[in-house]
């Protein structure tokens, strides 16, 4: 399941949170890093 895994993702895309462009950035590269792997 895709969110399962994003919850593992949660501290790099939290990190972000301040600002909507790097936070969806952030979950992209996380979503594209768990597809890839």
């Amino acid at each position: 399941n895709m969110f399962a895994r994003l919850k593992d993702w949660r501290r790099v895309a939290t990190r972000y949170d301040r600002c909507p462009i790097l936070f969806l950035s952030a979950c992209a590269l996380a979503a594209i890093g768990i597809y890839w792997l």
